[in-house]
């Protein structure tokens, strides 16, 4: 992939803008257009009994640091992006699965730290607390923000009709590209996923397009696949 060729950022904002700030450091022309949107859900939280957090998003910490004050509680996050966000937002005792959804559930269980609760979307990609609950551990979930879909601009779907190169971070962005493309033909598309898991929605998609996903669920070695 040649340096200044254009790659389309399918992921939610703010996370939209953080990645095309990196694209754009690696010589390349980000085109934010995402293809999910973040909605805040007022929520009472309730931490009776509460021994540790978890978080699978920085969207889920956001959430959860717009309703509550507390920043006591030890904190379970699914990777680097998301201990960050724990940290700035003053958490002082964070530990990083470093990996996805079932390795940040190995991590407490691991650490079988008492009750668990996991604050996220309305709906996750995948159950941390019913996973957490199936090894014998105390968890509950509480919703702090909502993902809706989103049309691509029209802009962005002319862009289809030359070499591009597309960005996939999440299953649902997955899905909702995989219907953009349904009645698309177009071989010279490059869709680069975070995780097999990303990339199984386009699967089916028709015509033969180059799918990929990165050797771990971070965006590093996702934006690493650019150079490839």
């Amino acid at each position: 992939m040649h340096s200044g060729a254009p790659v389309w950022i399918t992921r939610a904002q703010p996370g939209a803008t953080a990645t095309a700030e990196r694209v754009a450091a690696l010589g390349f022309s980000p085109i934010v257009d995402p293809l999910l949107a973040v909605q805040a859900i007022p929520v009472t939280i309730d931490l009776a009994g509460v021994a540790a957090l978890a978080f699978t998003s920085v969207n889920g910490v956001k959430g959860f640091v717009r309703c509550c004050v507390r920043r006591d509680l030890p904190v379970f996050t699914v990777g680097a992006a998301t201990a960050k966000a724990a940290q700035d937002a003053g958490f002082s005792q964070i530990r990083s699965a470093d990996g996805d959804v079932e390795a940040l559930e190995r991590l407490v269980a691991e650490a079988r730290p008492g009750p668990v609760l996991w604050a996220g979307a309305e709906a996750p990609a995948g159950d941390l607390v019913a996973g957490l609950r199936a090894r014998g551990l105390e968890a509950r979930g509480v919703a702090v923000y909502a993902t809706v879909e989103r049309s691509p601009s029209i802009a962005t779907l002319a862009l289809l009709d030359a070499p591009l190169t597309v960005l996939i971070h999440s299953p649902r962005a997955a899905r909702v590209l995989a219907r953009v493309l349904s009645n698309r033909t177009h071989a010279d598309l490059r869709l680069l996923c975070l995780s097999r898991a990303v990339a199984a929605p386009l699967a089916e998609v028709g015509e033969p397009r180059f799918v990929t996903f990165a050797p771990r669920p971070d965006e590093s070695a996702l934006l690493e696949l650019l150079g490839a």
